[in-house]
């Protein structure tokens, strides 16, 4: 889940000399470029970006990604908590083209819009699943409006119906907004793993891909602390290729479209979708070493959702964005990468710590309750068994 992204301070003002009018002639304006907090590498093939606001206006993401140096970015297309906002205004989307153009972002390939947090295509209530594909079916329109090629969503949750006939809804659902959409690829992401959800495991992906009848339509982000809460272990370079062999041969390495790249504040397999810094969580910095040097994710959008603390806004992916292209080309045993490494474990051990407390906890009472259970379930038939022995004896006595 993408964090409360703030708006990025205003581009520094373009200086102006006013035109002069005179008798014989006007003077031409000058005027100078907007500088930028952190400037785009375009060297690199990597598309490291990040989940920017839309405060003020959609085109405001455009100028939001560019001040960060992103190589792709990630918005909300509307308020992802209500079903219904105003439509865009025209010279909105105007100067969304305008701007991509200005700053050289490809809509149809950099830029990954995040669905709402309200969707449920899979609910069992067909009346509520129907309201979540209306709210669907506009984002994908939205996105077709701003010629946008790439929308990611949370596929939803079976909640207490049964989680195959939910997957089929789900698909139902995508395959009706490809017919009545043009070109928008729909992204499905992978989820963490708790509650009913569907996408924590590799095979719900392939159930859903399975179903949809024009797959060109279809692909999937993988979410690193998603991934890494649903028990998959990617922490380093070997174990992140192993996962990467597991998707290509149960999903398929032509559906992966978008990485969000995240660390994780819980702990491996702990069902627990908490988003972390790079570096200060659980997961470590050498996985996303290993991502900023993995040959097969470049020319996708690579996109942080880190948190945002209270006193920041989204410049702070600036910093995240650099750390990313400086891992570029480094190995493991790099002495400023392994220095760098150690000082972002030292930052986030407290909060390591604190959360994994609350996990061996919950896993304990977890475990209790579940030997409870076990115990309840073979103590019932017992005393079935011992009424109908006492059942057996009376009838004897009574003969």
């Amino acid at each position: 889940m993408p964090p409360k992204v703030k708006a990025v301070k205003a581009v520094k003002a373009v200086k102006t000399v006013k035109t002069v009018k005179t008798a014989t002639a006007v003077k031409a304006v000058k005027t100078e470029p907007p500088s930028f907090n952190y400037e785009r590498n375009l060297t690199t093939n990597f598309k490291f970006g990040a989940h920017v606001s839309t405060a003020g206006g959609v085109f405001k993401s455009v100028v939001n990604a560019r001040q960060i140096g992103a190589n792709s970015f990630a918005l909300f297309l509307k308020s992802p908590r209500k079903w219904v906002s105003p439509e865009y205004k025209p010279e909105d989307v105007q100067q969304f083209h305008e701007l991509c153009s200005l700053h050289g972002y490809n809509p149809r390939t950099d830029i990954l819009p995040h669905g709402s947090y309200l969707l449920n295509l899979a609910n069992p209530d067909d009346s509520k699943a129907e309201k979540s594909y209306d709210a669907f079916l506009d984002d994908l329109k939205r996105c077709e409006l701003l010629n946008i090629g790439l929308y990611n969503f949370h596929p939803g949750s079976s909640l207490d119906g049964d989680h195959g006939d939910s997957i089929q809804k789900l698909a139902r659902n995508i395959n009706r907004a490809i017919e009545e959409t043009e070109f928008v690829k729909i992204v499905v992401e992978n989820m963490a793993g708790h509650g009913n959800l569907i996408g924590s495991k590799l095979s719900d992906l392939k159930s859903v891909i399975d179903l949809i009848k024009d797959k060109s339509r279809v692909g999937v982000c993988l979410d690193t602390c998603h991934s890494f809460a649903a028990g998959y272990d990617i922490t380093d370079q070997e174990k992140l290729d192993k996962f990467l062999r597991e998707f290509d041969s149960i999903v398929g390495a032509e559906y992966l479209c978008a990485i969000h790249l995240n660390d994780s504040k819980a702990p491996l397999g702990a069902n627990r979708d908490l988003h972390q810094k790079l570096g200060l969580g659980f997961l470590g910095l050498e996985v996303f070493r290993a991502i900023a040097n993995c040959e097969r994710l470049k020319g996708i959008p690579i996109v942080l959702e880190t948190p945002i603390e209270k006193d920041e806004d989204d410049e702070v992916y600036g910093e995240e964005i650099k750390l990313l292209e400086w891992l570029e080309g480094r190995s493991p045993d790099d002495p400023e990468y392994l220095e760098k490494s150690s000082q972002l474990a030292k930052l986030g051990k407290k909060e390591r710590d604190e959360q994994l407390k609350k996990f061996q906890v919950k896993t304990s009472n977890n475990n209790k309750t579940a030997k409870a259970k076990t115990k309840k379930n073979k103590a019932e038939p017992a005393a079935e068994d011992d009424q109908e022995v006492a059942k057996l004896m009376k009838k004897r006595r009574s003969k």
